[in-house]
């Protein structure tokens, strides 16, 4: 089947599925609602020093404060379905020349029960990007704390805004859960169409994810692929596949995962682009107030026609956080050996506290 015959299909199917839902919608009202507006603000010190290469220039020293506020509602219909919505506003983007708006995360979430949820995913929030990086750790993901333009957290990220999720309930089967969800995203790698409006972008995506949980075990994984426009510069197609696995006992998380990034094949002009693969690894541990972790990302860029293949790019943190009833304290040491494919270094510190209100 073509593309332009699956657009159309997706296109009639999502419509007849809206309406659908819009009519069984009609007839029901809101028994209860519930709003609530939680936040947190951190103070970060961050420090590098001694870098080399692709990363001169990165040394230096600075304070930030990070403000974020959540807002969410939620009511249940008289058939027994769930409405909830979430904005979470990031404050520190109104002082961005280049913000896009305040907001960095807002979804609309429909419950269905034992039908499963639907979730449309104004801004982020999409089920595929959600382990597009779970690796265990006490701070933040290892990719934070580098100037790498990592790839090895890309996974869904084409199809996160202005695409809708529907998410299966739950399954039991012999002790484990089993889970799955579809997004389909018809602007994909674009941002959300206003409200009544469309978008710019006609190439559709899509995300397929399945997790399955027991005895303290999680496999999971997924496959996003995204439509692109042919020409003599960008590929035909964009496929990015993940894996994962957990395990916890008791306050130790290990986690394992890999991911494979394909940029499909350009016209003949242009040639084939570079793939990306790579995985990586992390253990966390947490004891009453404290937790400590140590994560390792290693990724390859592989060679693309009379194109070399980079230099392996390894990222690392050792991180802790204590905590305090509503205030964490936190410190994280990253490590990047060859940034963007290129001999060199890049490492720093963060010290942070931080509030939740």
């Amino acid at each position: 089947m073509n593309n332009n015959n699956k657009g159309e299909i997706m296109n009639k199917l999502t419509k007849v599925g809206l309406s659908a839902l819009a009519g069984s919608l009609a007839v029901v009202s809101a028994n209860a609602s519930e709003y609530s507006v939680t936040g947190d603000t951190q103070v970060v010190f961050s420090s590098a020093e001694g870098n080399e290469n692709g990363a001169a220039g990165s040394n230096g020293k600075g304070y930030g404060v990070d403000t974020d506020l959540y807002f969410t509602a939620s009511g249940e219909l008289d058939n027994g379905f769930t409405v909830s919505v979430f904005t979470a506003m990031d404050m520190e983007q109104a002082n961005t020349a280049t913000s896009g708006g305040l907001n960095s995360s807002a979804q609309m979430t429909i419950g269905m029960g034992s039908l499963g949820t639907v979730q449309f995913n104004d801004v982020s929030g999409s089920a595929a990007n959600a382990i597009d990086d779970v690796l265990p750790k006490a701070y933040e993901e290892v990719w934070d704390g580098t100037t790498h333009t990592a790839s090895n957290h890309s996974f869904g990220s084409s199809t996160q805004s202005g695409s809708v999720d529907y998410r299966t309930p739950a399954f039991s089967l012999m002790g484990f859960d089993i889970s799955g969800s579809y997004t389909y995203d018809p602007n994909a790698g674009a941002g959300p169409a206003s409200a009544g409006g469309v978008g710019g972008n006609s190439q559709s995506g899509e995300a397929f994810t399945a997790k399955i949980s027991g005895m303290g075990f999680t496999l999971g994984g997924g496959t996003e692929e995204m439509n692109t426009a042919a020409s003599a510069t960008t590929a035909q197609k964009t496929r990015r596949a993940t894996g994962y696995a957990q395990y916890s006992n008791g306050p130790v998380t290990i986690g394992y995962q890999e991911f494979y990034n394909d940029v499909g094949f350009a016209t003949a002009a242009a040639g084939a682009g570079a793939d990306i693969e790579g995985d990586g690894f992390g253990i966390a541990i947490a004891q009453d107030n404290f937790s400590v972790s140590y994560t390792e990302v290693n990724e390859q860029t592989k060679a693309a026609g009379t194109v070399a293949a980079l230099k392996e790019v390894e990222m690392s943190a050792i991180q802790g956080t204590y905590t305090m009833g509503a205030m964490t304290l936190g410190i994280s040491m990253y490590e990047t050996d060859n940034p963007e494919g290129v001999t060199g270094k890049y490492e720093e510190t963060e010290l942070s506290v931080s509030f939740a209100f």
